[in-house]
């Protein structure tokens, strides 16, 4: 009777299996999950995420850094969140990634340093012929040739540790480009004003203005800008390296662009043709009253001369290479 109830209480190793696959987690390519690591090796990891077997996270999914250890990394015991990187292979093995993880939370907080418009700072660790690139929260980033504002060979930027702006963050094309102009650009911004009198040194002469360097940044004054006379070329009026006063005329600084003016320091129509030195003399006088002029309403309003800022004017713009992408 005894033998009886037992056999009818019996449980096999089918019915254990069955029960382990009817209570057995699912797990997707995608999910992130926590598991704990219990075995390291030398170009890898076991972690127990809860799987009938134990998954494995290779290396190179350690970090979104280069690492050439998992002990960088990992610690055994260590309880973290991992990312199912792939499904189960033929032996049920899933494998994992921290990279993945820290990837797409880098992209979440370059999308919000860029929403902040803010300036971060990063060291150059390579250029090419298109610009130089940089590390911004683990993702590599870009700066393009045009818009590095320093009269050193690029080759000599490495190691340099720079201000910048976001130009481009697109997680979806890999492309995370930044200037280095822009963030030198705002910096000086801050601390000018339209309608005041600067010293600058002509830089470049194009036949549309100057190009009037301001203590790092550029500003353009325009050919319109320069006189109430007409002028046929700004090289009738400066060569580079002259040294001149100007006014600011407008501060954009989301475009990175100072218009400049001496026109409107001109004494008399044509001053800075005939006699420049007289609008250099009474440029403060002659700002001044520009100033009250714009505390009063305006008339009519005149278009604004579009012009873009180049901070190293003397220095020919290079064709820009395809940004380079943010993922190793």
């Amino acid at each position: 009777m005894v033998n009886q109830e037992k056999a009818d209480i019996g449980f096999t190793h089918e019915d254990f299996a069955a029960l382990l696959d009817q209570y057995d987690y699912h797990f997707n390519p995608g999910d992130v999950v926590a598991g704990t690591v219990f075995s390291l090796e030398p170009r890898g990891a076991l972690i127990d995420i809860g799987a009938k077997t134990a998954a494995y996270i290779p290396i190179q999914e350690m970090s979104i850094n280069r690492i050439d250890n998992p002990e960088e990394v990992l610690q055994s015991n260590e309880t973290r969140e991992f990312y199912i990187l792939t499904d189960e292979n033929e032996e049920g093995q899933l494998t994992l990634s921290i990279r993945r993880i820290e990837y797409m939370r880098a992209w979440e907080r370059v999308r919000q340093l860029q929403t902040e418009d803010a300036t971060v700072r990063s060291a150059v660790f390579a250029t090419n012929r298109g610009g130089a690139l940089v590390r911004i929260e683990g993702l590599r980033g870009f700066i393009p040739g045009s818009h590095i504002s320093t009269r050193k060979p690029k080759e000599d930027l490495v190691g340099e540790d720079l201000p910048l702006k976001f130009l481009e963050v697109d997680e979806d094309r890999n492309r995370l480009v930044l200037s280095h102009r822009r963030a030198l650009v705002e910096r000086k911004m801050n601390r000018l004003e339209v309608g005041e009198v600067v010293i600058g040194t002509v830089r470049g002469l194009k036949p549309y203005g100057a190009f009037i360097d301001i203590g790092g940044v550029s500003g353009l004054l325009h050919i319109s800008e320069i006189s109430h006379d007409h002028i046929d070329t700004p090289h009738s009026v400066f060569n580079v390296n002259d040294e001149v006063k100007v006014m600011i005329i407008d501060l954009d600084a989301e475009r990175g662009r100072i218009s400049l003016s001496t026109k409107q320091l001109e004494p008399e129509p044509g001053d800075m043709v005939k006699n420049p030195e007289i609008v250099y003399e009474k440029a403060e006088e002659m700002a001044a009253r520009y100033r009250e002029k714009m505390l009063q309403p305006p008339a009519s309003a005149e278009t604004p001369v579009e012009v873009e800022v180049e901070v190293s004017a003397e220095d020919p713009v290079e064709e820009e290479e395809e940004p380079i992408l943010a993922a190793d």
